[in-house]
């Protein structure tokens, strides 16, 4: 648990200790801008950014029956970031694995890159793709048929 939310505990003691200093050396106002810029780093890179976690087991299972796509992804991931936020709304029709929370989704992921761990993995289908361009998994996905 802890793990998941290293880089973000990281980016905000951080921010912390350059809004202190900007505060009391520089200026209130540097020191707050730097502390909201931050905070809002440490919220993009917090899993809180991501939807819901499922477990690989599930994914598979809603995956089988809704013929939705898998994302295997890890908080502090810049590309997962990314493919996240360019989906936008999309985003949320998907099934989310955290690797770092669910041993099997690391599996799952090592399986399908030959022994790496190289996120985002996105199954869809039955077809794997390994850090997918976010415009062409958007065209996969409105491409398939509604479950």
């Amino acid at each position: 648990m802890l793990r998941r939310w290293s880089l973000t505990g990281l980016v905000v003691v951080c921010g912390l200790l350059l809004a202190r200093e900007l505060y009391i050396d520089t200026s209130p106002v540097a020191g707050i801008v730097a502390l909201v810029a931050s905070l809002a780093l440490a919220a993009l890179l917090s899993p809180m950014a991501f939807p819901r976690h499922v477990s690989a087991a599930d994914a598979a299972q809603r995956s089988a029956r809704d013929g939705r796509a898998i994302v295997y992804w890890r908080p502090g991931c810049r590309y997962c970031l990314e493919l996240r936020i360019r989906l936008g709304r999309d985003a949320r029709r998907l099934h989310w694995v955290d690797i770092w929370r669910d041993p099997a989704g690391a599996a799952a992921v090592r399986a399908i890159t030959g022994g790496n761990e190289t996120v985002p993995t996105v199954v869809l289908a039955g077809q794997s793709y390994v850090n997918p361009e976010p415009e062409r998994l958007r065209t996969l996905l409105l491409n398939r048929p509604a479950a």
